[in-house]
């Protein structure tokens, strides 16, 4: 069996980011998004500005203001954070289709049979990281280890804006060091009953043997073992079945026009045939759509239904999509909603 290589990428203060980029006066004051203070809201994240008065996510926005009164709290704009996400996803499954999203900004992948750079899961994440700044202008930290549970904390280790990187050879003696609190599933409570036992690292838990634990703390003893040796066999479960197919391109430079951007459909197109010809046969192309994004960071995206996917109807969209803004352009992209054929042959077979 092969040796696995995780890659954990989790975005840095993911919404407040977003907000952050597409209002750069935001960027230098504390900033969070969640519910009005009134309204007994929570904030659901922050920039570091802000944590450094102790704010927090799931801290309750009163209380965040008490720490940090002059702490803007902005709405979240979830489509916008939900956009940023799928352009992520997007980038993630040019690596690999062994994705298990955590939610929107945070992600395991699977690269350990990835043909790209060789197969160096270090190389794949420093590439999804340049991509992801280049694309989203946001930063994300990622970590790279032979399991999931050292993949998060490896991803934690140099945020934000990081990179850290666990080799099967450096295990053993990382998770020695490692607090037991940094372990999955040892909540506050857990590491207080850990502390009583005078259990503050992994080197220690190790001390304790396996059937001791289980008495301990039940069938938790067990897992709690494992992790203290580094051992973790959960596989990464790969996200659900695709609802669309699109390839993008970012630009060195803005396009200034219309037919500058036409002139890009060609090469996009391509791509997306040889991406469409690798779909198995449970999928049909449904709509056609356009994505643009201006060199503003706003964008729009355009669909239409009843039209084919050649390069005319392709060219329309784009015209219709590029009016409502008509300025410089950063990135184009070109897709097709994907209809699920197992899905329709099960609401057929309900009927």
């Amino acid at each position: 069996m092969d040796q696995r290589k995780i890659v954990h990428v989790d975005c840095d203060c993911f919404y407040a980011a977003i907000e952050m980029r597409d209002d750069p006066s935001l960027a230098t004051r504390p900033l969070a998004v969640g519910g009005a203070a009134d309204r007994r809201g929570v904030i659901a994240t922050c920039n570091y500005e802000a944590r450094a008065y102790g704010v927090r996510s799931a801290m309750s926005s009163a209380h965040a203001l008490k720490l940090c009164p002059d702490l803007l709290i902005i709405r979240p704009r979830f489509e916008a954070y939900r956009e940023a996400s799928r352009e992520i996803h997007g980038i993630f499954r040019d690596y690999t289709e062994l994705i298990e999203p955590l939610s929107l900004d945070e992600a395991y992948l699977d690269v350990t049979h990835s043909a790209h750079f060789s197969g160096s899961a270090t190389r794949i994440a420093e590439d999804i990281r340049r991509r992801v700044w280049q694309r989203l202008r946001i930063t994300v930290s990622a970590g790279v280890a032979p399991n999931k549970f050292l993949a998060k904390v490896a991803s934690d280790w140099r945020k934000p804006d990081g990179l850290f990187v666990i080799t099967p050879e450096q295990v053993d003696e990382f998770v020695k060091m490692l607090p037991v609190a940094r372990l999955h599933g040892v909540g506050k409570v857990t590491a207080e009953r850990l502390g009583r036992m005078g259990v503050a690292t992994c080197e220690d838990l190790r001390g304790w043997d396996r059937l001791a634990l289980v008495r301990e703390f039940g069938a938790f003893g067990e897992r709690l073992w494992g992790l203290a040796r580094g051992i973790d066999e959960r596989e990464v479960t790969a996200e659900h079945r695709r609802q669309s197919m699109s390839v993008e391109n970012t630009f060195d430079r803005d396009l200034p026009d219309l037919p500058s951007c036409i002139a890009q459909l060609p090469e996009l197109l391509a791509e997306l045939a040889r991406r469409l010809a690798r779909l198995d046969e449970s999928y049909r192309p449904g709509k056609p759509f356009v994505k643009l994004k201006f060199h503003d960071f706003t964008q729009t995206t355009l669909e239409q239904a009843g039209v084919g996917l050649e390069l005319e109807h392709y060219r329309d969209l784009l015209a219709m999509a590029y009016a409502r803004r008509g300025s410089p352009v950063r990135l184009i992209g070109v897709g097709v909603r994907l209809i699920d054929l197992r899905d329709e042959f099960e609401q057929l077979r309900l009927f």
